[in-house]
């Protein structure tokens, strides 16, 4: 051995599975920064490919100008960030712990003639050393995760994704993976080498215990000792404590953050039950398509659902709210069932709406309304001398350009509501959805049926369903690698946290604690970290998923509002709380299986 640096990758050698989960994260980190930017870098290629179809040759700048290309650009961005600050608190953990279990290594080099700064070199240096290994593996389970998802979005979505790249190397993913692996070791190792390098030669006699905190200190109250020690053990170190709650903190904040663009591609394409393959719609919305046409379509083979619409607009009318009327100008629309159950499926109907009493009464109507409409559930309003009431209002307007009523009360009402208010029969638009390969034949006798002067669209080209599916799925993905990461950190910070303490609990074992108490000790310090965790990373998350549900969807569609993600929360905390005490159960075995002789005498 030439140097005391060859001391690196001997070590790591025998000592693989104490580092195993600390090169997981490493791995895991250069994976999702390398996919976050190569998906980046294939949806540029591909938008770059559709608008040069479009309007011949365009430089990348262009693409970038557009809000796609702002939007990737931002979200890569963020993700970069928000995966970078969570690596370097996680790694900074599990640095911590290595350190404070080699605490007698340490002061056995300095008494060898090992100065600080070698010291701090040394912790740097076999950090780096876990990155020769980490970055390739993230690196190439982030290229191979690429080309499954491109070839997947070309197979499944062909329509919307066929000029997206497969097969093709993201040297942009590549760079910044390993940018990412690099600086978060890096930083990652400051404060852990720093406590490596005060470490005295006289702890080389001593070995790696810690100093027992004095009794008079701990304050046990109404808890048992074991739990008072346990939350002790967790609040003593302050360092420790921040980083192990931290890494909690950021992992829920990440899935926050994922969570709010979820949100944001349902806003930006808008999914329905009632997407219509094909519309006939009449000049300024007459009631001119034929009730006998109408059920005709039915009737043509490849056609699986007709829905119509009937319309009267600008109707004057009384709005009456708590004995008070108000005159206003009233836009009636008439749905039939499928519709109606359409805008349930949506989520479009605010908390309070029933359709029940919509279908099943003559005189139920739903409003259409934003955060600014006066009308409320149980309102009344009065056309052609016969009253109706508000059963349901709809979260925004969807006859709007902007989704805003601007005033206006549109209503929403079945179609024999309608027809017994207005006697119109005949409909002023027909939706139509077909099966995917509806035959030239069957598409005829359709054409054939469309009044003269209607108009007949044909909107299959124009679906989104599956770029809106393939984005939710890859939001998805993400949320599952970031809870394995988080799960694997948690897993990990405990054990290396565990075995800092070996001799103290072997010391404690010696002196009559028994396997229940020692449990309930580990078990009241791992719940101390992930209960204040969870509770620091909600609320961050909250803040965090209430930003950019403002900054990626509040400033483009007026109509939105932010509503507080219970489910997610509540999600979140079983899953860490859960992962925690299952956490446990490794350190604790490792603990039982060991003589209390060999537990004291271990380094």
């Amino acid at each position: 051995m030439r140097s005391y640096l060859d001391l690196i990758p001997r070590y790591a050698k025998i000592h693989k599975r104490q580092n195993r989960m600390t090169i997981l994260c490493i791995v895991f980190a250069v994976f999702l920064v390398c996919l976050i930017f190569s998906m980046a870098e294939m949806a540029t290629v591909m938008e770059l490919s559709r608008l040069s179809e479009k309007h011949g040759a365009i430089p990348l700048t262009d693409v970038l100008d557009t809000e796609m290309g702002q939007t990737l650009l931002l979200t890569a961005g963020v993700l970069f960030v928000l995966v970078l600050i969570a690596g370097v608190i996680m790694i900074s953990g599990s640095l911590n712990n290595t350190i404070a279990q080699r605490t007698r290594f340490f002061g056995m080099m300095r008494c060898l003639g090992m100065t600080r700064s070698q010291v701090r070199r040394y912790v740097r240096l076999e950090a780096l050393n876990w990155c020769a290994r980490a970055i390739p593996i993230g690196l190439g389970a982030g290229i191979v995760a690429t080309w499954l998802l491109c070839w997947c979005l070309r197979s499944l979505f062909g329509s919307e994704f066929e000029t997206i790249p497969v097969g093709r190397i993201s040297w942009i993913g590549i760079v910044f993976g390993a940018l990412v692996g690099i600086v978060t070791v890096l930083l990652s190792s400051r404060t852990p080498a720093k406590k490596a390098s005060r470490v005295s030669p006289v702890t080389a006699v001593s070995g790696n215990e810690e100093p027992f905190a004095d009794a008079s200190r701990i304050h046990i109250g109404p808890l048992r000792i074991e739990t008072s020690l346990g939350i002790h053990h967790a609040t003593s170190r302050r360092k420790n404590l921040f980083l192990m709650t931290g890494s909690f903190v950021l992992s829920i904040a990440l899935l926050f953050s994922f969570l709010s663009l979820i949100d944001f591609v349902g806003y930006l394409m808008p999914q329905s039950v009632a997407t219509e393959d094909f519309s006939i719609t009449t000049p300024d919305g007459a009631n001119a398509i034929p009730y006998a046409n109408v059920e005709q379509l039915r009737q043509i083979e490849g056609v699986k659902n007709v829905f119509a619409r009937r319309s009267v607009l600008d109707q004057n009318g009384l709005w009456i709210h708590n004995g008070a009327s108000t005159m206003e100008t009233i836009d009636l629309i008439s749905y039939d069932d499928f519709d109606l159950d359409a805008l349930g499926r949506d989520g479009a109907l605010r908390d309070g709406a029933s359709l029940e009493k919509l279908k099943n009464g003559n005189s139920g109507v739903l409003a259409a309304s934003d955060a600014t409409s006066p009308w409320k559930i149980g309102d009344e309003v009065e056309i052609n001398g016969r009253k109706l009431t508000i059963v349901g209002l709809l979260k925004y307007d969807p006859f709007s350009a902007d989704g805003l009523t601007h005033g206006k009360l549109t209503l929403i009402a079945q179609n024999a509501t309608f027809t017994a208010l207005t006697g119109i029969r005949d409909y002023s638009m027909v939706l139509l959805q077909t099966d995917s390969h509806l035959s030239e034949q069957s598409l005829a006798q359709i054409e054939q049926l469309v009044p003269e002067g209607c108009t007949f669209t044909d909107q299959r080209d124009r679906k989104t369903s599956g770029t809106y599916l393939a984005f939710v799925f890859c939001v998805y993905v993400f949320l599952g690698v970031i809870l394995l990461v988080s799960a694997l950190n948690i897993i990990n910070c405990l054990s290396m946290s565990v075995s800092a303490r070996i001799r103290q609990y072997g010391t404690m074992r010696a002196v009559g604690m028994d396997d229940n108490q020692l449990g309930r000790m580990v078990l009241a310090e791992a719940m101390t970290y992930a209960v204040l965790g969870c509770g620091a990373g909600c609320l961050l998350g909250i803040a965090l998923n209430r930003l950019v549900f403002d900054m990626l969807i509040a400033s483009h569609y007026a109509y939105a509002q932010w509503s507080f993600p219970v489910l997610a929360i509540g999600f979140v905390i079983v899953f860490l709380l859960g992962t925690t005490v299952v956490s446990v159960s490794g350190p604790l075995r490792r603990i039982r299986e060991t003589s209390i002789t060999d537990t004291i005498n271990e380094l």
